[in-house]
C-alpha cells in the first residue's frame, strides 16, 4: 500500500499550525556558535539570534546527514513508501545535494527531490499546496505536479536594513549595493531562475522600499488571484502594517504571516521585510 510523506527543511517558514495540520516532516538546518550547535527552530529561536548579534554572529550549516538518515529511517519504519522532499534553493545551500547523497541508501522507497530554487514561503507555498493535494487525492504524481506548478508561479521579494549580513555569509549573489548603501539605496531583492539573489529594483530609503513591495503586489494582482505571505526578521510592526495594506487590495485570496527561521536570520540580519506572491491555481 502506498504511503506518502512530504518533507521540508526548516527554512520554508511554515507555521507550526500548518506543519501539524498537514503532518509535514521538517528537517532542521543548523546554527553554529563557538560554544555549540543548535537545530533551526528546534532549540533556538530567531529572538535568541538577534539578542546575541552584538557578541557573536554565528555561522550556519545544512541539516546533518545523521538527522536526515534518522528521519528517513523513521519514515521507513512507519511504512512510508514515497517521500517528496522540497528544500531551500541549491544556489543558497548545500541541503539538496546532501539529501541526494543520502537517498541512495533507500532502494525500496521512492523519492522525489524538488529544488525550490527559492526560500521561506517561496518554498513553503509549494509544500502547503502539495500537502493539501495529498490530503485530497492521496496521489503521488498529482502531488508532485502540483508542487512544481506552484513553484513556477511563486515569487519572492524582500528588503533588508543592511546588506552586511548577506555579504558576510557569502549569500550576496548578484545584488549590488556597497556604494549604494552610502546613498541610502535599499534594493528590492528577488531570486532568479538559478535560485540566486539579484537586485530587482533600487529604491532610496526604507519606507519607499517597503512601498515598492506593495506596488509589486498591486501590479501582479491586476489580472490574477494571489496568495500572499509576509515574512519578517525582527520587523514585526512594519510587517503587520504591510499585511494590513495588502489585505485591502483586490484579488487577494489568502494571506499568511511568518517570521524567518533562525538560519535565515543569520544571513539577513535584523530588519528584513519580504513578500511571497503565489498565483492561485
Amino acid at each position: 500500500m502506498t504511503k506518502i510523506a512530504i518533507v521540508s527543511d526548516s527554512t520554508s517558514d511554515l507555521t507550526e499550525e500548518i506543519i501539524k495540520e498537514y503532518d509535514i516532516k521538517v528537517l532542521p538546518l543548523r546554527v553554529i556558535y563557538k560554544d555549540g550547535e543548535y537545530k533551526d527552530r528546534v532549540n533556538i529561536t530567531p529572538e535568541e539570534i538577534y539578542a546575541r548579534f552584538d557578541e557573536e554572529v554565528p555561522t550556519t550549516s545544512l541539516p546533518s546527514p545523521q538527522d536526515t538518515v534518522n528521519l528517513f529511517d523513521q519514515l521507513k519504519e512507519e511504512g512510508y513508501t514515497h517521500i517528496i522532499v522540497t528544500t531551500i534553493s541549491s544556489g543558497l545551500s548545500g541541503t539538496m545535494n546532501m539529501i541526494r547523497n543520502v537517498v541512495h541508501n533507500y532502494e525500496n522507497m521512492i523519492f522525489e527531490l524538488i529544488d525550490s530554487k527559492s526560500l521561506t514561503m517561496g518554498a513553503g507555498f509549494a509544500v502547503l499546496e502539495g500537502a493539501k493535494e495529498l490530503q485530497k487525492t492521496t496521489d503521488f504524481e498529482k502531488t508532485v505536479a502540483k508542487m512544481k506548478e506552484v513553484l513556477k508561479r511563486t515569487e519572492v521579494y524582500y528588503v533588508v536594513k543592511t546588506l552586511e549580513y548577506l555579504k558576510r555569509g557569502g549569500r550576496i549573489g548578484k545584488v549590488e549595493g556597497t556604494i549604494g548603501e552610502l546613498l541610502n539605496i535599499k534594493p528590492v531583492i528577488s531570486i532568479n531562475e538559478e535560485g540566486i539573489y539579484y537586485t530587482y529594483k533600487k529604491v532610496r530609503g526604507r519606507s519607499r522600499s517597503i512601498d515598492q513591495l506593495l506596488e509589486i503586489i498591486k501590479e501582479k494582482a491586476k489580472h490574477k488571484m494571489l496568495n500572499i505571505a509576509v515574512a519578517h526578521g525582527n520587523a514585526f510592526e512594519e510587517a503587520q502594517d504591510l499585511l494590513k495594506r495588502i489585505k485591502e487590495l483586490t484579488n487577494i485570496n489568502e494571506t499568511f504571516f511568518t517570521q524567518l527561521s533562525p538560519v535565515m536570520v543569520v544571513h539577513t540580519g535584523p530588519g528584513l521585510l519580504g513578500v511571497v506572491i503565489s498565483e492561485v491555481i
